[in-house]
């Protein structure tokens, strides 16, 4: 199929894949990244054989991931991640890096073993924040905690990928990183400068026309930080999320009454484009052969699964704020331990490498699948018998 048909096809399927999610989601609430990816399967080459891959295709995948990315970093709130609950978080992530490596490592020897170890600590924050805002538990007690250990278990990977997957040598990875770091310092300061009274006005004025300058100026934004981060051999994910840090602090700063309708629009462009065409994609590339051959990478899905729960998941438990009752500790290790996006690029940057074998990379993939369908599920289940009370009182939900 060409790549005008093949993209016509992954829009088809980004058009059904919340009639199902609406239609399935009466009796069960499945994410609707479920069906995106099984979708993508099912058109893939290995089962209806009707999609193919292109150069276009990859290109708008690529930024589908860097959107989903991009949209993780403007959610966090810097005001609100700090303090005791910011040091529990890194704690936690610094642990289940030093446990999901020696644990890789022995599965799969060290050269793989980076790159599992590594996927093993993600977070997929930008699937579960939506979950969470559906419930209406974001702006709760928990809703930020969560927000600040989601955020560190996708920072900390995208460090990690930076410093560990780079194959530069310990000491230059670190330098460029400072560099990266020095030039986002920069851009923060910029952005939390503060703007001349025009910069509001031609933000309101054109926000319902065709000149779009909030919503252009994030993308170009996007777009610099890309760059950056490419032209010094970082990851771009990396250069992703530091641009949505940024566009908040911009936005918030400069024309907070404008910032929630600009972000809509970017959401819809994100939400209603890119992202599930990254989605779809990552089924279509999916290696279902080599899980179903049966052998080692049928047996290394279950087993990945468990381990992105002790992996990434007990730390959490362990460490979370003491003011949180066991059910949603609980909730709190099965929303972090949740993983998806992070570990489609590392372990597409690992097969790339020709490090990691395409049936390990299936067998991850398809376990941070499944996490993405039950553990969410699980700790909304937890969450839900504290959370009907509150809102049935009708009282406030804070920080």
């Amino acid at each position: 199929m060409s790549q005008a048909g093949t993209l016509i096809l992954i829009m088809s399927i980004a058009v059904l894949a919340p009639l199902l999610a609406h239609g399935v989601g009466r009796r069960l609430p499945v994410p609707l990244v479920i069906f995106e990816i099984a979708l993508g399967i099912l058109v893939g080459p290995d089962v209806l054989g009707w999609a193919g891959e292109g150069e276009v295709i990859d290109v708008l995948a690529d930024l589908g991931l860097a959107m989903l990315i991009f949209l993780a970093g403007y959610e966090i709130e810097f005001d609100k991640v700090r303090g005791a609950t910011l040091r529990r978080s890194v704690r936690a992530w610094l642990i289940s890096l030093a446990v999901g490596l020696g644990l890789a490592t022995l599965l799969s020897g060290f050269d793989r073993g980076v790159y599992i170890g590594t996927a093993l600590t993600s977070t997929a924050l930008g699937t579960v924040l939506p979950m969470l805002r559906d419930a209406g538990d974001l702006r709760s007690r928990f809703g930020s905690v969560m927000l600040t250990f989601g955020a560190v278990g996708e920072f900390g990977p995208i460090i990690a990928i930076a410093l560990l997957l780079s194959g530069r040598s310990p000491g230059r990875s670190t330098a460029v990183l400072a560099a990266f770091a020095l030039l986002t310092a920069v851009a923060v300061w910029w952005a939390t400068r503060p703007r001349p009274p025009w910069f509001t006005r031609v933000v309101e004025l054109t926000l319902h026309t065709s000149g779009q300058f909030a919503v252009r100026l994030v993308v170009l934004l996007l777009a610099v930080m890309l760059g950056v981060s490419q032209a010094l051999g970082l990851d771009t994910l990396l250069g992703a999320f530091a641009a949505g840090v940024i566009a908040r602090l911009v936005l918030h700063g400069s024309a907070p009454r404008s910032a929630e309708p600009v972000m809509e629009k970017v959401e819809a462009m994100g939400f209603g484009f890119l992202v599930p065409v990254f989605y779809v994609v990552t089924g279509i590339e999916f290696d279902l052969d080599s899980l179903l051959s049966g052998g080692r990478a049928l047996l290394l899905l279950p087993l990945f699964l468990v381990l992105f729960l002790a992996v990434r998941g007990l730390p959490v438990y362990a460490l979370a704020p003491r003011d949180l009752g066991r059910r949603d500790r609980g909730a709190l290790t099965l929303f972090a331990a949740t993983a998806l996006p992070l570990v489609v690029a590392i372990t597409t940057i690992g097969v790339d490498a020709g490090t990691m074998r395409t049936d390990e990379a299936a067998a991850l993939v398809g376990a941070a699948m499944v996490s993405v369908l039950v553990f969410p599920l699980a700790g909304l289940r937890l969450r839900g018998e504290r959370a009907a009370p509150r809102k049935a009182a009708g009282e406030p939900e804070s920080w």
